[in-house]
């Protein structure tokens, strides 16, 4: 019997291997950001004692408007979830939604314009980045306290009745 050496087998293609890795990779990005069943929100609530009533006016960044409810929207909270004077953040939605007074309801950006940091706290009419500790007014977004040198971008909502719907 003779010994004959079989040839290996040729490597694969660079173009191969980086296409493969590039699959597993988008698949593992897939799985990891994969929507929740839960249709609650996760949320932090802040400044608590909430004396609500619905109506009033609203401002910018939401409206207080009546919605037949079949315009579609992501339900996000009762009014009377949001305290007066504070608000409660959405965390699942990015946005974060403040009464600064009796009635009237204001909706921001959970995105801080200094650093794309997430707002996390809402504290003496304030809300707070955790990053570097820029605040932003309750009433407008408008920045307190830097380094941030622009507010919160205004998110629209609708309130109906009792209920407050992300547009």
């Amino acid at each position: 019997m003779t010994s004959e050496s079989i040839p290996p087998a040729p490597a694969p293609a660079r173009r191969t291997v980086m296409a493969a890795a590039g699959a597993a990779g988008l698949a593992v990005a897939l799985t990891a950001c994969g929507s929740s069943d839960d249709s609650s929100s996760s949320s932090s609530d802040t400044q608590a004692g909430a004396n609500a009533s619905t109506g009033g006016d609203t401002g910018s960044g939401a409206s207080s408007s009546a919605s037949s409810g079949s315009g579609g929207g992501t339900a996000l909270a009762k009014t009377t979830d949001i305290p007066e004077g504070g608000g409660k953040i959405f965390k699942d939605q990015a946005v974060v939604v403040t009464q600064p007074a009796a009635g009237t309801f204001k909706a921001f950006s959970t995105k801080c314009p200094h650093a794309g940091c997430a707002v996390s706290s809402i504290a003496n009419g304030a809300i707070v980045c955790p990053c570097h500790g820029s605040q932003f007014s309750v009433e407008d977004g408008s920045v307190k306290k830097g380094p941030a040198t622009t507010g919160l971008t205004a998110e629209n909502v609708t309130v109906s009745g009792d209920s407050i719907t992300l547009a």
